[in-house]
């Protein structure tokens, strides 16, 4: 239910079309959410049947004019709904994280290389967020809806640094390793004794 609610939020910022929306989201709103533009285009579709958007009138009487889309007060409600209603944090998933523990009995190779890779792109996300806060947040903009838009862009700044920092001390742990072959099984315990055959 959450790309929805993006769209809403992004819409309520500024009425935009589609294709708006679509650069919006590869631009700033992609620090804290992801989407395709088959995905916008979709919920954009589903939005303005459930009557929470609509079109607005298009300015000029122009064949190809892209849709620009509102908000309407249902759907203001139900975004005011969702942002406050209760949620419990989701359990955290990584894969990463699971194939280090395979790596633990079946060895590391290659896994060191995939891990730089990895400390390389979270290297270029931390950089554009910064870029980001550099850019839009300067000394003094501290408006309600300032602080909290760089609330949202710190939390983003702060996840790529603990993944940056702990992505380059995990390659120093796998270059330290003695080799990258599999480690050795976990002692299994003692079987039990058979029970003596009954007469």
């Amino acid at each position: 239910m959450s790309l929805p609610h993006a769209i809403l939020t992004a819409l309520l910022e500024k009425p935009s079309s589609g294709l708006e929306l679509t650069r919006r989201f590869d631009r700033s709103i992609g620090y804290f959410w992801s989407a395709t533009h088959q995905q916008i285009y979709r919920e954009l579709s589903r939005l303005e049947a459930e009557g929470h958007i609509r079109a607005l009138p298009a300015e000029l009487p122009a064949r190809g004019q892209k849709k620009r889309y509102e908000v309407l007060p249902a759907g203001r409600a139900e975004l005011a709904r969702w942002t406050a209603a209760s949620q419990d944090p989701k359990p955290q998933r990584d894969v990463l994280l699971l194939r280090l523990r395979a790596a633990a009995v079946v060895g590391t190779a290659g896994l060191a290389d995939d891990l730089r890779r990895h400390l390389e792109l979270h290297g270029r996300q931390l950089a554009e967020y910064e870029e980001i806060e550099r850019r839009d947040f300067p000394a003094g903009k501290d408006g309600p809806q300032d602080r909290l838009r760089h609330l949202v862009l710190r939390a983003g700044i702060d996840l790529e640094t603990f993944w940056t920092q702990w992505l380059a001390h995990a390659v120093k742990e796998l270059d330290e390793l003695p080799d990258d072959g599999p480690a050795q099984p976990l002692a299994q315990p003692p079987a039990r004794p058979s029970e003596p055959e009954r007469p």
